[in-house]
């Protein structure tokens, strides 16, 4: 289990630094509007994420 911990990380750190590599002005604009959103949509966005997140790694591994 600790190694998929650890790839999962990776693969996690790969894709975050996919966008600010390949397109730094269209993210860094990205990123003005993400802090723009107010607390609670941004909340519940996270949320969402770790759900739809959650379920999809559940279908993978069963």
């Amino acid at each position: 289990m600790s190694d998929d911990l650890w790839a999962a990380l990776a693969l996690v750190m790969v894709l975050e630094g996919l966008l600010p590599s390949a397109a730094p002005a269209f993210y860094r604009s990205a990123m003005a509007q993400v802090a723009k959103i107010d607390e609670k949509s941004l909340r519940r966005s996270g949320l969402l994420l770790m759900v739809v997140g959650a379920l999809l790694l559940y279908m993978v591994r069963s």
